[in-house]
């Protein structure tokens, strides 16, 4: 409480430049795993979204709550959890299941905020159409993927590639000039904006310019050091790399060989720096505006990734580089550098933005104001994080602290505790074996499932499981 009174008095302290409400620019980025500067990863070359870390809160322990495109982005969206927006997959629409939701955008808009998105916001398979959306969220149309007269790149279905070519060839480079057209039409207005943009790397296949995979030595590109599912585990969760997998250049089954495993992470490391030149491309875009003193700027990416770490290649498990991605909320008006271990799930943005932006809050969410974080490291407003996915006929509610990540597997139709998984960062940060069977480790077992328990608003599922 007490720091929200000193982020209010600020507020008003800065009056003089935040007559009008605080614009919000909204950057996801497909498939980034926290692998960036930022976040103490070295390897990557990621300067503009370092530097942008610099000027606000970097949340360290973020967890998004479905590690699929279509899943995460509706449960961002909408502050709520994936069992209560019904998008579990690639196929459902949003309000075919929540025809009455109102999304972020949309409650800004509702808001007096001019709304407009181009490139990769919602997944397009889990809204109205690919053209629109979700229209009602925008106060512009709708701009997926913006049209250029610089002929496209060549179509592959190979897993890496690189050409030299301009960068409107590309979808990402497209987008961004869709980006800057929406990011003129909106700045200067006597209304505030809420513009989204979306890349679309580091996304299989991993393509980029080539300048920018010329920045990698593939020699000097080290594979991940535990390549094995982990010691004991419960029997789910892991998989055979199926999206991966569909692409060539990749075998189908068996062992991912040295040479193609480094192929792939020097694809991932240069379609992750391509799109942080866009983004400094972006930015700098705004400051010219003039509006950057005035700008929220909230960074995220949809859902973590597996580069061969426990063999597995891509998303869809509920271990922790699938659930864990960047976070980031920049306020000017605070000015303050902060990197947070507090764990995070992405639904709390949805409130926090509300209010930053002075905006009532939703009438529905599962998330938490994170506005207490943005100005001291230390506050903690989860004990805990969740998320879901499932395998093998079960669910897996997985549960992060600062410490631990613990997994409990309910059958979906017994809807009964089939298999618990718990992993130990602080002695076993590569997640080699699986604590829950470890009888030392029975007090954290029982502890991280009461507060799983406790936080299960939103999980139908479990709440069936548990009688609720």
């Amino acid at each position: 409480m007490k720091n929200r009174i000193i982020l209010s008095l600020l507020f008003i302290a800065c009056g003089h430049l935040f007559a009008d409400r605080p614009n919000v620019l909204f950057i996801a980025i497909d498939d980034m795993r926290p692998l960036l500067g930022a976040y103490g990863y070295d390897e990557i070359k990621s300067p503009n979204i370092d530097k942008l870390a610099s000027q606000g809160t970097v949340f360290l322990n973020a967890a998004c709550q479905f590690p699929v495109c279509g899943p995460s982005r509706a449960s961002i969206l909408t502050g709520l959890r994936p069992e209560t927006t019904g998008i579990m997959d690639l196929k459902t629409k949003m309000r075919d299941i929540n025809p009455d939701v109102v999304t972020l955008p949309q409650h800004f808009r509702n808001n007096g905020y001019l709304t407009a998105a181009a490139g990769k916001i919602f997944d397009p398979r889990c809204v109205d159409s690919r053209a629109q959306g979700d229209e009602i969220s925008w106060s512009l149309p709708y701009m997926e993927g913006p049209k250029s007269d610089v002929p496209p790149m060549p179509s592959s279905k190979y897993v890496t590639g690189n050409y030299d070519l301009p960068d409107e060839a590309f979808p990402d480079g497209r987008i961004l000039k869709g980006g800057l057209e929406y990011l003129h039409k909106v700045a200067g207005k006597d209304e505030p904006f809420f513009l989204a943009v979306g890349f679309k790397k580091p996304h299989l296949p991993f393509i980029a310019p080539k300048r920018f995979w010329d920045m990698y030595d593939p020699d000097r590109i080290k594979l991940e050091e535990y390549q094995k599912p982990a010691r004991n585990n419960s029997g789910y969760g892991n998989w055979s790399s199926g999206e991966t997998r569909g692409y060539g250049g990749v075998p189908k089954e068996g062992i991912v060989p040295d040479d193609i495993q480094r192929n792939m992470i020097h694809g991932y490391r240069a379609c992750v720096s391509w799109v942080d030149f866009l983004i400094g491309k972006l930015l700098a875009e705004l400051d010219a505006t003039g509006e950057r003193d005035n700008t929220i700027i909230v960074l995220w990416g949809d859902h973590g990734f597996h580069l061969g770490d426990h063999g597995i290649w891509g998303k869809h498990t509920t271990f922790e580089e699938a659930i864990r991605a960047p976070l980031m909320i920049i306020d000017p008006r605070i000015g303050k550098s902060i990197k947070t271990e507090a764990p995070v799930e992405f639904t709390d943005v949805y409130p926090t933005l509300c209010e930053l932006a002075g905006l009532p809050g939703p009438e529905v969410t599962h998330g938490v104001s994170l506005v207490d974080c943005l100005s001291d490291k230390t506050i903690t407003p989860r004990t805990i994080s969740t998320a879901i996915h499932k395998a093998g006929g079960a669910y897996g509610y997985t549960v992060r602290s600062k410490r631990f990540r613990y997994i409990e597997w309910i059958d979906t139709k017994s809807a009964k505790l089939v298999g618990r998984d718990l992993f130990d960062f602080e002695k076993d940060p590569l997640g080699k074996e699986n604590m829950a069977v470890n009888p030392e480790y029975k007090d954290v077992v029982e502890y991280l499932s009461s507060q799983l328990h406790e936080n299960s608003t939103g999980w139908t599922l479990l709440e069936k499981h548990l009688g609720k």
